[in-house]
């Protein structure tokens, strides 16, 4: 069967660039067995042969009804699927889903009848969302990353901002490439309609939204830039970590300091 990636280069650009990102969660650690997933809104990169295309599933409930979607197409990861093997084989372990007329229902038109992530309803929330308020964030990641939610354990740094104070002050950065931090969501039971709820309501204010000692949701223009977000606020986190580990409390930059960089970058109060 022909891929729906065939001579579509900015279409295949966008996937295989999920795929390297798939890589990248693996290799740090991320990802284990099926564990995170990613959606990428592709609706800009679809023609009239890809809108003619049928479907290859069953019509399938998204759970909520989300206006903003209509005639939207998805690239999402299957439910299930292992990111080490999204990585080398994007299209036999995700698909392409289009949303259909009524807002509430989907179908699946490419490679393969490949279901989605069992997230999907909170993924296509918040898209649903980021359209709504003209957003031009395509792509949203969750994933596992091992230090950030070691860091959830801890009640402290599940205070509001008390987390993202501690992160910009490891590196300079973290303030500059996250410039409005870590949003904490108490924990809420996987793929459940609060925790969608949650998610939806943190990343009105913040970069990354973290789900207690679960993972973290964010969301970029393109998925490299989801997952960059996240990879400089980890890396903040091993900073801590390992200072912690040689016997000490790190001082951080102080207020004055970041207050500086805020300044200097032009970046969010």
């Amino acid at each position: 069967m022909k891929s729906i990636l065939e001579n579509r280069p900015t279409l295949t650009y966008a996937v295989n660039q999920v795929a390297e990102v798939a890589g990248y969660l693996w290799q740090k650690g991320w990802a284990e067995r099926n564990g995170g997933n990613i959606t990428l809104n592709i609706t800009e990169f679809v023609d009239d042969e890809i809108k003619a295309l049928p479907a290859i599933s069953e019509v399938k409930q998204i759970g909520a009804t989300l206006p903003y979607l209509k005639d939207c197409y998805f690239y999402c990861k299957g439910t299930n699927k292992r990111m080490r093997d999204l990585a080398r084989w994007p299209m036999e372990h995700g698909s392409v889903i289009r949303i259909l007329d009524d807002c509430a229902s989907y179908v699946i038109i490419a490679d393969h009848p490949v279901m989605p992530t069992s997230e999907l309803p909170a993924h296509l929330s918040v898209h649903n969302r980021l359209i709504e308020k003209g957003s031009p964030y395509k792509a949203s990641l969750h994933t596992h990353p091992i230090e950030l939610i070691a860091m959830t354990h801890c009640k402290k740094f599940l205070e509001k901002d008390v987390a993202t104070n501690l992160l910009w002050s490891m590196i300079p950065e973290t303030k500059a490439f996250c410039p409005r931090g870590l949003g904490i969501i108490p924990y809420e039971l996987p793929s459940s309609v609060k925790l969608a709820e949650a998610t939806i309501e943190q990343l009105e204010d913040y970069d990354v939204a973290m789900w207690e000692k679960h993972g973290v949701f964010a969301v970029d223009v393109d998925v490299m830039s989801a997952f960059d977000q996240v990879d400089v606020l980890n890396k903040s986190a091993l900073i801590y970590i390992a200072a912690k580990n040689m016997g000490f409390e790190p001082d951080g930059m102080s207020q004055e300091q970041m207050q500086e960089m805020t300044r200097a970058f032009n970046l969010p109060k």
